[in-house]
């Protein structure tokens, strides 16, 4: 512990800030834990050089996040997501607490796994000011980095204990720790595989063929189970709300005989599939996603 100690004693400030910077820029490498410690170590007089380093750190970050979001808008939300094992879910969850709750999810969303970088994103792609959205990253980097410090002074003894174990059994205790994380990455990798295998049976439709049966006057339902807040703003000419979590909406008995066409904004249309696997289920066979969901068709809209 006392090598660990000594680590943190001269080069706190850069160790924290380099952590926590590579943490906010998108890459798998958690800093809480090294705050925590540092928090333990430094004691309350101690802590005001890792609080300024990670709030830095945090405001570096985020700025970039945030220029990022106002220059490739909707897009880079699908780029950031695909470094997660749960894609859809990513983009659907922080688009709906950004949506809801607008800037003020940046007081909040560092303590969500993933959610920073995207609520970010999300405040460029939203055209919130540069000024209030620096004020809001500000107070959520600060509150962020101060309760892992909290944290690490509240329970020194407890961290004291793990960083001596650490210290005595490093190699032995770091090698359990990866094959746990390895582990669990593996599983959830396994069980998005075998979700996507299976929503791969349900059939994907086109923009332009949705259009052209459309105009040939076919019966077609059009289902939007994006986020309430992004729905709401625009969505696809007579297409119904649907909530994904909730009881599948009541249908008109025609509908047995119609075209059924889901759509969301998300990777794989994985969220528009579920919806259409449990119609299917229902006894609508002809259900179908749509490919590439509102962002394929707003494109098509754009260039027509």
């Amino acid at each position: 512990m006392q090598d660990i100690q000594l680590l943190l004693e001269q080069y706190g400030g850069w160790l924290v800030f380099a952590n926590v910077l590579v943490e906010q820029a998108g890459l798998p490498v958690p800093a809480y834990p090294m705050l925590i410690a540092a928090g333990a170590l430094g004691g309350a007089a101690g802590w005001l050089t890792p609080w300024l380093a990670a709030t830095v750190a945090c405001l570096l970050a985020d700025s970039l996040w945030y220029a990022a979001g106002r220059r490739y808008g909707a897009r880079l939300l699908g780029v950031i997501c695909k470094m997660s094992l749960s894609q859809d879910s990513c983009i659907r969850q922080t688009q709906r607490l950004y949506l809801r709750i607008g800037v003020r999810a940046l007081l909040v969303c560092k303590f969500l796994p993933g959610a920073g970088a995207l609520s970010t994103v999300m405040a460029g792609l939203t055209g919130t000011a540069y000024r209030r959205f620096l004020l809001y990253d500000l107070v959520g980097a600060m509150i962020w980095a101060g309760s892992a410090l909290l944290l690490g002074g509240l329970f020194h003894s407890v961290v004291n204990d793990v960083l001596e174990i650490l210290g005595t059994y490093g190699a032995m205790g770091l090698g359990v720790l990866a094959a746990v994380l390895a582990l669990y990455i593996l599983t959830r990798f396994l069980r998005r595989r075998i979700l996507l295998r299976s929503l791969r049976v349900i059939p994907r439709v086109s923009v332009d063929e949705l259009m052209q049966w459309r105009q040939d006057g076919r019966n077609t339902v059009v289902f939007d189970v994006r986020p309430e807040a992004q729905r709401d703003a625009e969505r696809i000419p007579g297409a119904i709300a649907v909530d994904l979590k909730a009881p599948l909406p009541a249908l008109d008995p025609g509908a047995l005989d119609s075209d059924i066409v889901v759509y969301c904004a998300c990777p794989n249309e994985v969220s528009a599939a579920l919806l259409a696997s449990r119609l299917r289920a229902a006894g609508y066979p002809k259900t179908w996603a749509l490919r590439g969901g509102y962002e394929a068709w707003a494109e098509h809209n754009h260039a027509v």
